[in-house]
């Protein structure tokens, strides 16, 4: 039964007033519009910018895919997949390939997203700028006069204490060669599915209060220097225990049983979509 009159829990005021703010930020890549975050029926910090952006855009025609850290079956993803199906009847799926929305929390999908997609990325913190300049007003004033001096000095000071940068995840992002950027909590590995995608990005920050967003086919570029190149985190040599993939982000787990390290597909539905091919595949061969 759904919980409130409109569809999509949102009267239309509000939505109408989110996605002006969508489309100042489609049209300024990476700049951050500030929007009037509303109040959810989830606490702050879990979600609440990129669900009400979902929430903003989502139609009765589209199919809604929402993950956390790779997974479906999470308990975030599980409760904003309910409270969208729940306000919107919309159809739900696991398939990346299948969704028309798909609402992640700290990973972009290892299948390549298309012109008919969007992807809503949840955000903690927005501004780049934080770690170096505590003041609002300055970090906006650094923006407009592309002062970024801040963020090359924080990674500098990485690379002369750990001998590389030392950012494991939102490593930031120069965008459309104007504005630097947070790109949510990604993995370094997923920096580079942002450059020229075919699907419209978009990112909010319900606590912070902005809305920000990659247009598709925009230039973005992880920031590093050229004596220290931007790398991402390296599995060579290692493969997914379950369907054998190389070439996408491993968890690295220890086994209860043997105390060994093993490795795991992170894009649970991705690795399970494998996994399937794998054995119709030995089918068909058993056959031939």
């Amino acid at each position: 039964m759904k919980t409130n009159t409109h569809f999509a829990f949102f009267d239309e005021g509000s939505k109408k007033e989110i996605r002006r703010a969508i489309m100042k930020a489609v049209a300024i890549p990476g700049y951050q519009v500030p929007f009037a975050s509303r109040e959810m029926p989830i606490a702050r910090g879990w979600g609440t910018g990129g669900l009400q952006i979902t929430l903003s855009i989502i139609g009765k025609s589209d199919v809604l895919k929402v993950i956390d850290q790779g997974a479906d079956e999470s308990v975030n993803a599980v409760s904003i997949k309910k409270l969208v199906h729940e306000t919107t009847g919309v159809e739900l799926t696991e398939q990346t390939a299948e969704a028309s929305i798909i609402q992640s929390r700290h990973r972009i999908p290892e299948v390549p997203l298309t012109k008919d997609q969007i992807i809503v990325l949840q955000v903690p913190m927005p501004e780049p700028l934080r770690k170096v300049e505590a003041r609002e007003y300055m970090t906006k004033r650094m923006h407009s006069e592309d002062d970024y001096s801040g963020v090359w000095l924080m990674l500098f000071e990485q690379i002369m204490k750990y001998g590389k940068t030392a950012t494991s995840a939102d490593h930031p992002v120069y965008v459309n060669d104007r504005y630097v950027m947070a790109p949510s909590p990604i993995p370094r590995f997923d920096n580079g599915k942002m450059h020229q995608t075919d699907a419209l990005i978009l990112l909010g920050a319900g606590r912070e209060k902005k809305i920000y967003a990659v247009p598709p086919y925009t230039n973005v570029e992880s920031l590093a220097f050229e004596d220290y190149p931007f790398t991402v985190e390296s599995f060579e040599g290692q493969q997914c225990l379950l369907c054998g993939s190389t070439d996408v982000f491993l968890d690295e787990l220890i086994d209860k049983e043997s105390g060994k390290t093993i490795y795991q597909c992170n894009d649970t539905s991705y690795c399970m979509d494998q996994l399937n091919k794998k054995e119709e595949a030995e089918v068909q061969t058993s056959y031939a």
